[in-house]
């Protein structure tokens, strides 16, 4: 079986940074107040292609939803699919100041993917309330 290249454009295009298990929590809080998306992927995955074909498909929509991105393959940094339970890539983990508030497993469309930010937003203002 033929290996499939990566495609990093996508990385490239909505300026992703990468994160390994050392720098994980350090590269989110370099995200600040911002909310930021972990893209969980895999070397060979076809569906993780799929997803960065899409996303690159619309690269304004996605620039529009105003997110800190940050990537990691997780096949090369198992233990961060271990620490969140992966299952199946492509998936995408929202964060705000180091605390998860959602994810969305598998690339449905950047309609599902906006409303899950919506949500992941909702969440943030929710804690902000309380304070």
């Amino acid at each position: 079986m033929a290996s499939v290249l990566v495609d990093s454009a996508a990385f490239a295009v909505l300026d992703m940074q990468a994160l390994d298990e050392a720098g994980f929590d350090a590269g989110l809080a370099s995200a600040g107040d911002e909310l930021a998306v972990v893209f969980f992927w895999g070397r060979d995955c076809f569906n993780c292609e799929i997803a960065k074909k899409a996303m690159l498909a619309k690269p304004d929509a996605i620039r529009a939803l105003g997110l800190k991105w940050f990537h990691s393959n997780v096949y090369a940094h198992r233990e961060l699919s271990r620490r969140f339970m992966l299952h199946g890539v492509p998936t995408w983990f929202f964060f705000h100041r180091g605390k998860r508030l959602g994810r969305v497993t598998g690339w449905h469309g950047l309609e599902q993917f906006e409303t899950a930010v919506k949500a992941a937003r909702e969440k943030i203002g929710a804690a902000q309330k309380k304070l």
